[in-house]
């Protein structure tokens, strides 16, 4: 096993995983510390932010062309890129194993590694839960990550063109999909799939009709959409989504699913060549496997200044962090979330890497409000203390100016220059806004 010098580690700080608050990390602190004391882990090669794997999914966005290459991130950002996924965690030595890499054909590219720290910071996002639904882990697709909105994508068009084939001797010919989860991840998926499947159309699929043809159906278990988010928000997204021909259903709760349709608890039946699952997510199994003290859904257990008790020099941020909000409420797993935890964890390790104690004042969460992407011109969403600390709910082109501005943040988070002028931003919107799939 490949070993750092525990000698040489000084003061390392070694952050697993690249999501947004894990990479957005590294990039602050590689910045200012340099590779000799900052290192990435990731399983991955390349990043993409996660409210666009539904775009990904859908074809609407070039996984090619917005991943960022871990690598390139870690040369121009002053961090160490170590790839591979986390396999060990050894507490009294303070260093972590990272597992072996193989090739296509199973010959090893990387051998196990153990890297040693001073501080780690575990940032391993989240994975589906299925809620022991017969069928789900089996017969769903979970936007989890890039490989699996790649593999949505790549099953979607050829289901699209078979369909298109078909329509020559059998005039019903059709797609059916399935979307279980009516939080921001399914209602964002239904739209962008209604927007792809009618730019495909005149791409060349041109038996297809988009609203009739390809029947996306949304299922959810609460009275609304959108549970979280205010009922003026799930209104209008309902309305947006029955406005596009998406057959929204709610308090409907999944109870078995095969490979030709799911099954809801009155025994209703929706045929499905293509089902997706966005009903709930989780942490890894792996942080309980590790030994590492874990709630009911697997997050590990921080304290107020994120810190894991019981377990010096170890950190928890984002999804995989069971951090307690206003109230004594669990955070909510956003991008934002995350977002504020790394810059939290940040100063309070730049500081202590000047030699300042850890600080006494805890992390606290502020919400700044939702937006749901519905489409390449729509969003909607609430905007919280925007004037007199009030909620706004925002629609239209100008929630949807307000979600791409997210993403422009996060990029200049990891990439360290300024692209909110006026030139990036109307070049970023225009590419953003131009109606295309990828057909490959």
């Amino acid at each position: 096993m490949a070993t750092d010098d525990p000698g040489e580690r000084s003061n390392a700080i070694v952050i697993v995983g690249g999501g947004a608050g894990g990479l957005e990390l590294a990039c602050k602190l590689g910045r200012r510390l340099g590779a000799e004391r900052v290192t990435l882990v990731d399983q991955q090669l390349f990043h993409i932010w996660k409210p666009t794997l539904h775009e990904v999914a859908a074809g609407t966005l070039d996984i090619h062309q917005e991943g960022l290459s871990y690598e390139m991130l870690a040369h121009d950002n002053g961090f160490r890129f170590v790839y591979g996924p986390l396999v060990a965690l050894d507490a009294a030595r303070r260093s972590i194993g990272v597992g072996a890499i193989h090739d296509e054909s199973g010959e090893e590219l990387l051998p196990v590694r153990e890297l040693g720290y001073d501080r780690l910071v575990l940032a391993l996002g989240s994975t589906s839960r299925y809620f022991g639904v017969p069928g789900a882990p089996e017969h769903t697709l979970s936007l989890n990550d890039p490989a699996s909105a790649e593999q949505f994508r790549l099953r979607m068009l050829k289901l699209l063109a078979a369909a298109d084939m078909r329509k020559q001797r059998d005039g019903a010919a059709s797609v059916d999909v399935v979307i279980i989860g009516g939080g921001a991840t399914g209602v964002e998926l239904a739209a962008e799939l209604r927007e792809a499947s009618a730019v495909h159309t005149r791409y060349g699929l041109r038996r297809l009709d988009p609203d009739r043809d390809v029947r996306i159906t949304l299922l959810e278990g609460s009275p609304r959409l959108l549970a979280p988010l205010s009922e003026k928000v799930s209104a209008a997204a309902l309305d947006l989504l029955r406005q596009r021909h998406v057959d929204v259903h709610t308090d409907c709760r999944v109870t078995r699913i095969d490979a030709e349709g799911v099954e809801d608890h009155d025994g209703h039946r929706y045929p499905s060549e293509l089902t997706v699952w966005a009903a709930g997510i989780e942490a890894p199994p792996l942080l309980r496997a590790l030994g590492l003290p874990v709630n009911k859904s697997g997050q590990v257990e921080v304290d107020a200044q994120l810190r894991v008790p019981g377990w010096p020099g170890v950190l928890a941020l984002g999804d995989c962090a069971a951090c307690a909000g206003p109230g004594g409420r669990p955070l909510p797993p956003r991008a934002q979330t995350a977002h504020q935890e790394a810059s939290y964890l940040g100063r309070a390790l730049l500081g202590e890497a000047r030699g300042r104690p850890w600080p006494e004042a805890p992390y606290v969460y502020r919400d700044h409000g939702s937006l749901v992407s519905l489409g390449t011109s729509t969003s909607v969403g609430s905007l919280m203390g925007v004037l007199f600390s009030k909620s706004w709910f925002v629609e239209g082109l100008f929630a949807r100016l307000m979600y791409m501005s997210l993403h422009l943040m996060h990029h200049e988070a990891v990439l360290g220059v300024r692209r909110t002028t006026v030139l990036a931003l109307a070049r970023f919107l225009i590419k953003r806004a131009t109606p295309r799939v990828k057909l490959h």
